[in-house]
């Protein structure tokens, strides 16, 4: 897939597999340096399944066919994201470049023929990597692919920490989970806790590099908290009526013992 801007803003840009940052920072894969655009505005995932928009914590507004995007969604061809006020349009990486008409603003129609109707997507990567610590909380990461985890900006999720390697973990969706592999980082890699060089992950569990720490969640499942169940009061549960029928079956069987001596005598 790729991004056109017909205001001419940017050249066509093709999205490139993993993340493609889209704001006025330097280094993003698409350079906006225009008033309304913030360093990071939005972040453009490919993968061999899809391509999603997210608009991280810090970002900025971005309309995708007009409608605000406030979670993570699925982009097909055709869809114009508005980011900042300025547009791009998404369009297969063979389909040519459309041509604005002058003094065209706003978004454009999509090329298909359902150009009317409004196409808001979640979309629905098998596991989500969540942040829950330090400069990744609040983030989420759809794990869609091969991912690696870094202070290296190449990486797929990079993390500008000193004490993470600059490849220090790669990730990869299997049938039920996903794949955890160390690359030799120099302070390791954790899960749940405990120290792997190669591991697994499902729902629920906590990836950890040194100090910043992630969670992997599967999209619309909540996880699944552990609760203590409440403590039986005495005489109320199960263990409180056993005793009370003992005691009744015992006074049954000592009226009745009573009563053979009685007509014994």
């Amino acid at each position: 897939m790729k991004l056109v801007f017909p205001g001419g803003e940017h050249a066509a840009v093709l999205l490139a597999t993993g993340i493609n940052r889209i704001g006025s920072a330097a280094d993003g894969a698409v350079v906006l340096d225009r008033p309304g655009v913030v360093p990071v505005h939005c972040e453009i995932h490919q993968s061999g399944v899809g391509v999603n928009l997210q608009v991280p914590v810090d970002g900025g507004v971005v309309l995708v066919n007009d409608k605000p995007v406030r979670e993570m969604i699925a982009l097909r061809a055709g869809d114009t994201i508005n980011i900042g006020g300025v547009i791009a349009r998404v369009a297969s990486a063979d389909a040519p470049r459309p041509v604005a008409s002058s003094g065209s603003t706003g978004s454009l129609p999509a090329a298909d023929d359902d150009s009317g109707a409004t196409r808001m997507r979640a979309a629905v990567p098998k596991f989500v990597l969540r942040g829950v610590s330090g400069p990744v909380f609040g983030k989420m990461y759809p794990i869609t692919g091969a991912t690696v985890i870094g202070r290296a900006p190449e990486c797929s999720i990079p993390v500008a920490v000193d004490e993470i390697s600059r490849r220090h973990v790669e990730l990869k969706p299997v049938a039920d989970g996903v794949s955890v592999e160390d690359l030799g980082s120099a302070n390791g890699t954790y899960i749940n806790g405990q120290r792997v060089q190669k591991g697994f992950m499902k729902g629920g569990d906590e990836l950890r590099l040194d100090a910043v720490r992630f969670l992997l969640v599967a999209p619309g499942q909540e996880v699944a908290a552990t609760r203590k169940l409440p403590t039986t009061p005495a005489g109320n549960g199960k263990g409180g009526s056993g005793k009370i029928i003992a005691i009744v079956v015992l006074v049954l069987v000592v009226a009745a013992v009573a009563a053979w001596f009685a007509m014994q005598h």
